[in-house]
C-alpha cells in the first residue's frame, strides 16, 4: 500500500478526501474501467497526518522549511518587501531547495543523474534561467526584479555550500561510512554557479597518499571525462540501497522549526 504523509492543512485534506472519492468511485465501477478498478483496487493511497501542532513531527520536510525561513530572515530582515516581490522570492528560494541532489540514480552507470524533491513535482530536476550577478551592485541602483535576484543569489550563496558541508558529514556517519572508491556519484564544490546548478561527477579512480588515505580522485563530469579534484571539494551523494528516510540533509540538522 502507498501512502502520503504531510501536516493537517485544508488543501491535504481535501486532496485526501478526494483520492478517497475517486478509490471509491472506482471500486464500484464495473465498466470500460476495470483495469483502473483492478489497480486501485489493490493500490489505494492511504493519507498519514502529523499531529496538529506538532511540525517536529514531519521530520525532513520541516526540516528544509525552517532552513528557507532562516535563511529568508538573515537575508530580509525587517526590510519591507511588497506582496509581488515576496511571492517571486519565495518561489524562487522553492525551486533552489527543491533542486538539491538527494541520492544518485543507479539506472545507467554511465549517466549522471541524481533525484531531487522537484522529481516528485513535476517528474524531473527544476531548473532556473542564469542571472547576472548582481552581489556587488547597490540596492539602490536595482530595479524591483534585479533587487529580487540579488537576494536569491545571496541567500543561493549562503544554503549552497552548508548543504554541501551536510552532504559530507552525513555520508561519514552513516553506518557504515560511505567509502570513496570508482564508481560514487559526487557533487563537484563550485563557488561560483548560479542558482540551481549541481555540477555531478563520477569518481574512475583514486588517488591514495602513503598513508593510506585517499585525498586526490579522478572525475567524469557532463563536460569532461578526466577530471582531478580533492576530495575535500566533493561531496558523497547517498546510495539510494542503503538510504534510511533520514538521509536528507537540509540546512539545519535539527527537524523542529
Amino acid at each position: 500500500m502507498s501512502e502520503i504523509h504531510s501536516d493537517n492543512g485544508t488543501a491535504f485534506k481535501g486532496a485526501s478526501n478526494e483520492l478517497h472519492r475517486i478509490h471509491q468511485m472506482l471500486k464500484t465501477d464495473q465498466g470500460e474501467r476495470k483495469q483502473i478498478l483492478d489497480w486501485c483496487t489493490e493500490n489505494e493511497i492511504a493519507w498519514r497526518f502529523i499531529p496538529p501542532h506538532a511540525p517536529h513531527f514531519g521530520g525532513l520536510w520541516e526540516a528544509a522549511v525552517k532552513s528557507a525561513k532562516h535563511h529568508l530572515l538573515r537575508e530580509i530582515g525587517n526590510v519591507h518587501v511588497s506582496y509581488e516581490d515576496m511571492t517571486t522570492l519565495l518561489v524562487q528560494i522553492e525551486i533552489c531547495w527543491n533542486s538539491r541532489p538527494l541520492t544518485a540514480i543507479p539506472s545507467d552507470p554511465s549517466d549522471l543523474k541524481a533525484l531531487t524533491p522537484g522529481y516528485f513535482l513535476v517528474g524531473t530536476n527544476l531548473q532556473s534561467v542564469p542571472e547576472t550577478s548582481l552581489s556587488e551592485v547597490p540596492d539602490n541602483r536595482l530595479s524591483h526584479w534585479q533587487l529580487t535576484q540579488k537576494r536569491v543569489q545571496r541567500i543561493w550563496a549562503r544554503w549552497y555550500p552548508e548543504y554541501l558541508q551536510q552532504l559530507q558529514s552525513r555520508a561519514l556517519k552513516l553506518i557504515p561510512a560511505v567509502a570513496i572508491e570508482p564508481g560514487c556519484v559526487v557533487v563537484v564544490k563550485d563557488d561560483c554557479l548560479p542558482p540551481t546548478q549541481w555540477p555531478l561527477g563520477r569518481i574512475t579512480k583514486v588517488h591514495p597518499s602513503k598513508d593510506g588515505v585517499v585525498r586526490l580522485v579522478t572525475l567524469k563530469t557532463a563536460s569532461a571525462d578526466s577530471v582531478v579534484r580533492p576530495v575535500v571539494r566533493l561531496a558523497l551523494l547517498p546510495v539510494a540501497e542503503t538510504q534510511s528516510s533520514r538521509s536528507d540533509p537540509c540546512s539545519d540538522n535539527k527537524n523542529a522549526k
